[in-house]
């Protein structure tokens, strides 16, 4: 295919056409076209990062390298006769590891195949990597798929790294410079690449699992020790704590849920999934004969199981995880691009210590977010929450510092402990930090640089270690500009920023909505929600963001009978801002719940042909269903 003649391809894809091209290469295609606004008559020549980005994507990846290393170097002999060359990329599509003929290196880099490459879709247009990244599946992308002429002598074979949580960690790619034209031809590699993958998340579990029951399960016996499909770990208390991609999608399946949603899985009941008790599942141990040791699923199927006891624990071998770390990311909200992003954010930068600015309207829930960042720390000391605005000015030091016996009058006898030596060993949240007075904001950035606190009227400082998390609703940085606020202090309390979006703008309200739902039911009776009042609370735009919902919630939960929630429950104001929400459920783009419903029933719940049907692309589709509240057909 020539360079015009695939221009127009792509063009014609653009318009709606369908050229015969696999549905997960039209569907990049028009991504590129539409969200990234690349030009596909553009040439972009391989990017190859600086060596000191690539270092930072390497330290980020390490532990992953180091689980994975025996797998690709296995894979890497297995495919080197052909020609191949393996690349790791991260989740940002940095490769981060890369086994290649080192006589082909020019080559190599020449074609972005090398140590460093960035091969994420905004940046290489369509490629294997790419792909991967968006869509999450295994795939090929072979020569004139790619988007960018430049990379079409390239045949790439992809498939995506989860972590223990369910999040893409890193996707395994195995490439030629050149292969035959057809593109069934990477069929094997395709197999070889996600065997490797499934024997690497197998093994990150493992690692991370050392003190929970650790689950295996084949279809068939023979398979069960040595090569199995699927994997979940349990805590003692009999709930999920990590899981292989393979037994993300044997539990999501087992209850008709979304393996793309995590956040349903981890933290649950294993007895959710299986028609079994915690005590039957432990015991399918190697005790048994693999053919003795079939397990029923909920969804009525059929599998064979192998249970790993926990090693025991000891007071000096610390746990791998905290079994309170993927609950405490489940809590903070359900599936879409904004909270994903914030969720992977959370994950990366809690356990670093780094100090982290909180920023987001009153209401958006700063300090539940400050807590989650507490707890999946892993910071043995306390949380400690303090209300800069509360506080008046007069009291603020002392209440901060502490102060010495007899500082000023009134003062007990014994001297006081500040809420700073309170935080020594876990966290402090300064919340509202933006109306914290100027001369506290001295002594404060004195402590954060010193490492020690000076009590009022104390002659001896004292040594403290906290990892300190700040918050407002207010634009530091303008306060910086106004002289309000000491730009030292911002630069100290800055290091990560983190953004809390409006209720408005999150695409997991009827996540949000279940769980307050669950928060506010009475004790042994559920409260649900009629449909016109669940669309009703999705068309109100919430100016008062998450507490403004809770509080609806209360107050329907009170006034609602045999614990249905309808419209009339609901707060005044909701009911006439509302409108006629419940009746006209129109989306932005004018497609309503009854063509939603329509579409994905005619495509036999394929999400994908349905976005295609519709002219949108399938992360809208997602987004679409998830915010009127329609599920997948089964």
């Amino acid at each position: 295919m020539g360079f015009s003649d695939h221009i127009k391809e792509i063009e014609r894809v653009g318009k709606g056409s369908n050229t015969g091209r696999d549905a997960i290469v039209v569907e990049s295609w028009r991504r590129c076209l539409e969200t990234y606004q690349l030009d596909p008559a553009q040439a972009r020549e391989a990017v190859i990062v600086s060596q000191t980005r690539l270092r930072e994507h390497r330290q980020q990846a390490e532990d992953l390298v180091r689980i994975a290393r025996s797998g690709l170097e296995r894979l890497y002999c297995q495919v080197a006769q052909q020609n191949y060359v393996l690349l790791l990329s991260d989740r940002q599509g940095v490769t981060v590891e890369f086994l290649g003929d080192p006589s082909f290196n020019n080559n190599l880099r020449k074609a972005g195949l090398y140590l460093g490459s960035e091969w994420s879709e905004p940046r290489a247009g369509t490629c294997a990597v790419g792909a991967c990244i968006a869509t999450g599946e295994a795939l090929t992308i072979h020569q004139t798929d790619h988007f960018d002429i430049t990379h079409t002598p390239l045949s790439c074979t992809a498939a995506p790294i989860y972590d223990t949580q369910g999040s893409l960690a890193a996707v395994l790619d195995i490439s030629l410079l050149s292969s035959p034209i057809l593109k069934t031809s990477q069929n094997m590699a395709r197999h070889l690449v996600s065997s490797t993958v499934r024997r690497i998340e197998l093994a990150n579990l493992m690692a991370n699992s050392r003190h929970d029951l650790v689950l295996r399960f084949a279809g068939a016996p023979e398979f069960l020790d040595v090569d199995p499909e699927a994997a979940i770990s349990v805590d003692g208390a009999g709930r999920i704590t990590g899981m292989t991609h393979g037994g993300a999608r044997l539990l999501a399946a087992s209850r008709g849920l979304d393996w793309r949603m995590p956040e349903l899985l981890i933290g649950q009941p294993v007895t959710d999934f299986f028609l079994a008790g915690l005590d039957e599942l432990a015991s399918l141990t190697r005790a048994s004969l693999p053919q003795d040791r079939r397990i029923a699923v909920r969804d009525g199927s059929l599998l064979f199981a192998h249970a790993i006891e926990p090693q025991q624990r000891t007071a000096s071998v610390p746990l791998a995880r905290s079994s309170g770390r993927p609950l405490a990311i489940s809590r903070l909200g359900g599936s879409g691009p904004a909270i994903d992003n914030l969720r992977r954010k959370v994950t990366k930068l809690a356990p670093s210590r780094l100090p982290i600015l909180l920023q987001g309207e009153t209401g958006t829930g700063k300090e539940h977010l400050a807590r989650i960042v507490h707890e999946v720390s892993g910071l043995s000391g306390r949380f400690v929450a303090v209300n800069c605005a509360a506080i008046p000015e007069q009291l603020i030091e002392s209440e901060l510092f502490g102060y010495a016996p007899g500082a000023f009058t009134g003062a007990l006898a014994k001297g006081r402990k500040g809420l700073i030596e309170e935080a020594d060993g876990g966290t402090l949240f300064l919340d509202e930090i933006g109306d914290m007075p100027y001369a506290g904001q001295s002594r404060l950035l004195r402590v954060l640089a010193e490492g020690e606190v000076l009590p009022v009227g104390g002659s001896a400082p004292r040594k403290v270690e906290f990892r300190v998390v700040s918050a407002s609703h207010r634009s530091l940085a303008d306060m910086v500009a106004a002289g309000t606020f000491r730009e030292d202090l911002y630069y100290r309390l800055n290091a990560a920023v983190l953004s809390l979006p409006r209720l408005a703008e999150r695409d997991d309200l009827p996540w949000l909505l279940d769980r307050l739902l669950e928060k506010h039911a009475k004790e042994g009776l559920s409260l649900r929600i009629s449909t016109a009042a669940r669309l009703m609370i999705l068309s109100y735009r919430w100016p008062g963001n998450v507490r403004e919902l809770d509080n609806a919630i209360a107050f329907a939960a009170a006034l609602c009978d045999e614990g249905v929630i309808e419209t009339a429950d609901l707060p005044d104001h909701v009911i006439r801002l509302s409108g006629n929400a419940a009746e006209d459920t129109n989306d932005a783009d004018g497609k309503d719940v009854a063509e939603l419903r329509a579409v994905l029933a005619a495509c036999k719940g394929n999400v994908s042909e349905a976005a295609r049907r519709l002219g949108i692309d399938r992360t809208t589709m997602h987004r679409r269903m998830r915010r009127l509240g329609i599920d997948r057909p089964h």
